[in-house]
């Protein structure tokens, strides 16, 4: 179980790796090609994007630390606190922006969560 805790904590710090560049170096190309942004509302958006992105990177730092840290009830707070976040931020933007944000963050991150209390 262990395991299996940690590889869904791996894939939801990949996933938010992903968005933390789509939201600030890949914005002008790929990003704003996958958030559906026409040229004009990307220049409006493209500085609260880029804040958004650097929320998401203190996100995945507190995964990677999860995955770091010598000490394992300190690794396992980093990673439980990563996890919660990356949940509740994902219920925000499931309910404010996009509900398949539900889907694509908050699913994976509650079953990190599970797995990684019954481990």
């Amino acid at each position: 179980m262990h395991l299996a805790a940690q590889i869904v904590a791996a894939l939801v710090a990949l996933v938010h790796v992903y968005i933390v560049l789509l939201e600030t170096v890949l914005f002008n190309s790929r990003g704003r090609r996958v958030f559906g942004l026409s040229k004009e509302k990307a220049e409006i958006v493209r500085p609260a994007m880029s804040n958004q992105g650097c929320y998401n990177g203190f996100l995945v730092a507190a995964l990677v630390v999860g995955f770091v840290h010598p000490d394992p009830a300190i690794a396992s707070a980093f990673t439980v606190f990563g996890l919660a976040c990356v949940a509740v931020a994902g219920v925000w933007g499931g309910v404010t922006v996009k509900r398949s944000i539900l889907l694509i963050q908050t699913l994976p991150a509650v079953i990190g969560l599970a797995l990684h209390f019954a481990a």
